[in-house]
């Protein structure tokens, strides 16, 4: 994934399927800012229980039945609306009627989702021969333009990280760009567990099936997943 010093995530991968066309949008029920769906997290209610109340869930994949709400918001901002009190109300408004239940370990449920989500896609794009793993192997497809998106762990060296996304620049004809890889909130640990393979510090998801903006592909597949967590954790700033 392109990531430049000093901006932000690019939004081309999350514009999948198509490049050329707008990303959907939804409207964050904190914030009241719109923002493309592909960076909002939604969140759906389960089916009433006895008493007839809710509860109010994570939907990382945006797949759940009935009418959903959607949070822009990081999990940082998100807790302090719980603090304030503000998102009960919000959900309130959402779901006009229900009896919500909101479970005081939202904010975490949340992240344990997407993190879930990602690791999940990256199983499924291995089994399919998308993932590019080894240092050497994925420089060596980086230097032939067959990496889209380069991942690094949270715990990979600089020095390490920084070979690779020179190898990327250069296969990408971005020589001198400063574009580089992004950094996961992820360890080797989960990544190796997600990817069945040993010491997963670096991976690279293949440009087959990818147009010139990456609006295809495991890259898109990937790229949408990635970006929703990072942009959840605060590391692509608060506005959706």
């Amino acid at each position: 994934m392109r990531t430049p010093p000093n901006e932000r995530l690019t939004s081309d991968i999350a514009e999948a399927p198509g490049a050329g066309k707008s990303a959907p949008e939804r409207k964050c029920i904190l914030s009241g800012e719109h923002g493309a769906r592909d960076r909002l997290v939604r969140l759906a209610i389960s089916p009433a229980h006895p008493d007839g109340s809710c509860d109010v869930l994570p939907d990382p994949l945006a797949k759940a039945p009935g009418r959903g709400a959607w949070l822009g918001v990081t999990r940082a901002q998100l807790e302090e609306a719980i603090s304030k009190g503000r998102l009960r109300g919000a959900l309130a408004r959402a779901y006009k009627g229900a009896v919500l239940n909101v479970p005081e370990d939202l904010p975490q449920r949340i992240d344990d989702a997407l993190t879930r989500t990602l690791l999940d896609r990256l199983g499924l794009e291995m089994r399919s021969g998308n993932i590019i793993l080894g240092s050497d192997r994925i420089a060596e497809q980086a230097r032939a333009g067959a990496i889209a998106v380069l991942l690094h762990a949270a715990d990979a060296s600089e020095g390490g990280a920084s070979k690779l996304d020179q190898a990327w620049r250069v296969g990408s004809e971005n020589e001198g760009s400063g574009m580089r890889g992004t950094r996961l909130p992820l360890d080797r640990a989960a990544l190796s567990v997600a990817l069945g393979r040993d010491n997963v510090v670096h991976l690279g998801v293949s440009s087959r099936g990818s147009d010139a903006k990456y609006g295809g592909g495991a890259a898109a597949r990937v790229g949408t997943a990635v970006e929703r967590l990072l942009h959840y954790s605060g590391a692509l700033g608060g506005a959706p």
